[in-house]
């Protein structure tokens, strides 16, 4: 081989490896990813942490990241949320995944992470500034979902309406969705509406107090964490018990379940699961490590119905939630699914 001949080769060995340098993808054992959460004040939220924590801990411990923290706001207040994600721009993360408290008064923290570099992924409750990707289930589809339930198993009547927390996009969402289903089935009126906030302690409250003013109910459509109080509010109320929506929480399911075997009640159940927090942190690390991934993606809700309770049921931990967790292959696929 020529001198001439052995530099050419050489050359051509360095382009081919730039040019695979080029497509290939970055590295990110040592991007730091932060979780901004607005609220933490139900047995979904506490779950979604725990989902969190253990996929990413696990993430953090075999080095495809360097860290992968969680922080959560005392009130669910969109100036405290705001100045923690400042915060964590200034502290130099990465990555920011975000649980909002407003889809739309986020948006200035937001815009200033982005113009810090800094990748923004939105989840559950997420926001609008085009800069940042959202990870959300149709929340207006499960809303409209459980009316149609009601709309197989009633000729019609009065519907108890229980919401979220005010001012946040999955209760708005819901909502609608409800709302649309009533309209269009044209079976039911929406006799009463109170804010559970997605805790059985103040659903139980809120519905007891609003019960004496109600006509007869049929049906109670929730939001997830509102139906095992909104079903004692009935029982101390003495009023018959009407189908409750439930939303995938243990004691939601086991109340279900004790009144399945009692008398043969019979309802679904329907919700986020808690783990797309973890679906939401392998999306930011893709998009770190240089993915082309849309700013949309959507996420199933999870569904119990009566033939699969007991087996919900037996795999959802006391004071937990019915739930899925992420791996980076499963983002990966919903990545490719959006994509299409």
């Amino acid at each position: 081989m020529t001198n001439s001949t052995r530099t050419s080769l050489l050359a051509t060995v360095a382009v081919l490896a730039a040019l695979a340098g080029q497509s290939a993808l970055a590295d990110t054992s040592g991007k730091r990813i932060a979780l901004s959460n607005n609220y933490a004040g139900n047995s979904w939220r506490q779950a979604m942490l725990r989902s969190w924590e253990k996929v990413t801990g696990a993430a953090v411990a075999d080095g495809t990241v360097a860290a992968a923290d969680a922080f959560t706001t005392a009130e669910n207040q969109v100036t405290e949320q705001a100045a923690q994600i400042q915060n964590l721009i200034l502290q130099g993360y990465d990555a920011i995944v975000l649980n909002a408290a407003s889809p739309e008064g986020l948006n200035g923290a937001v815009k200033e992470a982005c113009d810090a570099g800094v990748t923004v992924v939105s989840f559950d409750g997420i926001v609008t500034e085009p800069c940042a990707w959202r990870i959300a289930v149709d929340f207006k589809q499960m809303g409209k979902d459980e009316v149609l339930y009601l709309a197989e198993r009633l000729d019609g009547g009065n519907l108890l309406e229980i919401r979220g927390l005010a001012g946040v996009f999955v209760d708005d969402a819901i909502s609608a969705g409800i709302h649309e289903g009533v309209a269009e089935t044209g079976k039911f009126e929406i006799a009463g509406s109170v804010h559970g906030n997605w805790a059985q302690d103040v659903s139980q409250k809120a519905v007891a107090g609003i019960l004496p003013s109600l006509p007869d109910i049929v049906g109670v459509v929730t939001q997830g964490g509102d139906g095992y109080g909104t079903a004692q509010a009935f029982a101390a109320s003495g009023r018959e018990m009407p189908i409750i929506v439930m939303g995938n929480r243990h004691d939601e399911l086991t109340w279900w379940k004790e009144q399945k075997d009692a008398n043969g009640y019979e309802t679904m159940s329907v919700s986020i699961a808690p783990g797309v927090s973890t679906l939401a942190f392998w999306v930011a690390q893709q998009i770190l490590d240089g993915a082309d991934v849309p700013k949309d993606l959507t996420v199933p809700f999870l569904r119990i119905d009566q033939d699969t309770l007991d087996e919900s049921l037996a795999n959802t931990e006391p004071g937990g939630v019915a739930n899925v967790e992420y791996s980076l292959e499963d983002a990966q696929e919903v990545i490719k699914a959006a994509g299409m």
